[in-house]
């Protein structure tokens, strides 16, 4: 039995006080009484095993603003495959009522409208209500952590991660696994799993001298009458993605011949039901459960895809739960004679209006948020634009750290890395110093000037490119497109490396880029060592403040064909 719960009456309601333009002709109250909690947490219950899924959280406590990508493009097989579809065509895809919840939620269509009709969305305090919810219901419920947990936000970053430890602690978290949590270094992270009181899963994650497992593999659980084997999948390019450095004992990789003798091991050991708890990506996952056989259950994190349907791939079911805590994932299985026999899913919007908060949660967060209140809460400056930065290219947070770079470190070209996290400003809002640190705080934010020739600019674009949109998943290695400023350049994505790249063109001159030529480059996030340089919050702050209010121009600099 396969079925999706929708929260229809809400779709409904929302669509008669939006009408079809998604303007709201009411109060933000009255839409927000479209929804309730109950029907947000409405679900049959359904067989004998519950589990909970929430992944690349990024460190946010509180409520934000999050826009979904506006361009997500797939090559190869995922071509126009789930989750490579965004705005309208995922609302007709996934049979959504246009301007409603879950339209809103779920994609970036009048993403300003409707977020002030509906608000904001996440807050670990109404995550944990939906956890608490779930397990009155199914004592017995799995709460699984898909990894970037402990990184992304300025608390996360003056407490190395132990905020959001102390709230994945009281969450009741039964495991975890892992990827920007090593950028707080080896033995951060070391010192941090020695104190868990839920097992750090990474099958894949080895010690780098000895070339031997270095973490616990898998965990076994019998919950409501099933043995449920949850192998763990860290990130498996950290050094290439992330600074080697930082975790030099350790050594990585997708290790598939290491995942089927880990799913050969739980089932010899009488396991009914095996759950991948993986960071690979959703396109990773989806090529590697082709090639494992026995795995019943991915919930796949790294992407920050939400789909509000799993993908079925042979037997096994891909479950993608999001980011930011916008959504939490509930998945009941009926599990007998050790195979899954079908399953009901719902991925629970977080819509921070309508779900309580935990007063137990709020406190804690409250109390780890409390040294740091002043500087969280200083203005640095106001936005005419929405600043928001999900998608394969530059958002228009992207463009503003490239302005920043281009201007305080006197440069004439700007790299920002293409990372996924960073929650959105509406127009109209104060930009914080919270704000800047959400979209750049990190362990290795220094921002670098140096010189490039135009030949080796090319180099780093295509290389990037490749990352991208390699037709092989496996190879697809890093975030999205790296972000410039100051130059503008064509990508023909269905090009092989090498020749995805033309039309290089500086900017301020017109004039194309001369490979030969050396430009000066600002830029942040270098992985290699002893990069010197102002954090690049300081930098953005720095900038902000000299121009008071930030109204960025639609960015045309990026040509895309080939899609």
């Amino acid at each position: 039995m396969i079925s999706r719960r929708e929260f229809l009456q809400a779709s409904v309601a929302a669509s008669a006080i939006l009408g079809g333009s998604g303007l709201s002709r009411w109060s933000r109250a009255m839409a927000q009484q479209a929804l309730t909690q109950d029907q947000l947490l409405q679900f049959d219950a359904f067989g004998n095993v519950t589990l909970i899924h929430i992944t690349d959280i990024h460190a946010q406590a509180k409520p934000i603003w999050f826009r979904e990508p506006e361009i997500n493009l797939g090559v190869g097989d995922a071509k126009g495959m789930p989750p490579h579809v965004v705005g309208k065509d995922f609302v007709k895809m996934f049979n959504l009522t246009p301007a409603s919840p879950e339209a809103y939620a779920l994609t970036y269509e009048n993403f300003v409208d409707l977020g002030r009709a509906y608000g904001k969305m996440g807050g670990m305090d109404r995550v944990s209500t939906v956890v608490n919810a779930i397990r009155a219901e199914r004592p017995e419920a799995l709460l699984l952590d898909g990894g970037d947990t402990w990184h992304g936000s300025m608390t996360a970053f003056r407490t190395k991660g132990q905020d959001m430890v102390n709230i994945m602690n009281k969450l009741g978290t039964d495991a975890m696994t892992s990827h920007w949590e090593w950028t707080l270094g080896q033995d951060r992270v070391k010192e941090i799993v020695e104190t868990l009181p839920f097992p750090f899963l990474g099958a894949n994650i080895y010690d780098a001298e000895w070339d031997e497992p270095a973490f616990e593999p898998y965990k076994i659980f019998e919950r409501g009458g099933v043995r449920v084997g949850v192998i763990g999948q860290a990130f498996p390019y950290m050094p290439i993605a992330n600074p080697g450095w930082m975790f030099p004992d350790y050594s990585f990789g997708i290790r598939e011949e290491r995942m089927q003798a880990m799913v050969d091991e739980v089932r010899a050991e009488g396991v009914d039901l095996v759950v991948c708890l993986s960071h690979n990506g959703f396109d990773v996952d989806r090529k590697m459960v082709s090639r494992v056989k026995g795995i019943d259950v991915i919930l796949t994190g790294h992407t920050h895809d939400a789909l509000p349907e799993p993908v079925l791939i042979g037997e096994t079911i891909l479950i993608a739960s999001g980011s930011n805590g916008k959504f939490v994932s509930r998945v009941d299985l009926d599990v007998r004679d050790g195979k899954m026999m079908g399953f009901r899913h719902k991925l629970i919007p977080i819509f921070a209006d309508v779900i309580a908060p935990d007063p137990e949660m709020t406190a804690l967060i409250d109390a780890d948020r409390a040294p740091f209140k002043d500087d969280l809460e200083t203005v640095v400056g106001k936005t005419e634009s929405l600043l928001y930065r999900r998608g394969n290219f530059n958002g228009t947070w992207d463009d503003l750290i490239c302005d920043a770079l281009l201007s305080e470190r006197d440069a004439e070209i700007a790299m920002s890395p293409g990372v996924r996290w960073g929650p959105t400003v509406m127009p109209g809002e104060n930009i914080t110093r919270e704000d800047i640190h959400n979209a750049t705080s990190m362990s290795y934010g220094q921002a670098y000037r140096t010189e490039m020739t135009g030949e080796f600019i090319n180099v780093i674009l295509e290389d990037v490119a490749d990352n991208l949109f390699n037709t092989d998943p496996y190879y697809q290695q890093g975030g999205d497109m790296v972000r410039i400023g100051g130059m503008g350049y064509q990508i023909d994505i269905s090009k092989p490396i090498g020749s995805r790249i033309s039309n290089m063109t500086l900017l301020k001159t017109g004039e194309a880029i001369d490979p030969a030529r050396t430009y000066v480059v600002a830029g942040w996030a270098s992985v290699n060592e002893g990069t010197e340089g102002p954090q690049i919050w300081d930098v953005v702050e720095n900038h902000i403040r000299k121009i008071g209010t930030v109204a960025l121009q639609p960015n045309t600099s990026v040509v895309v064909t080939g899609a």
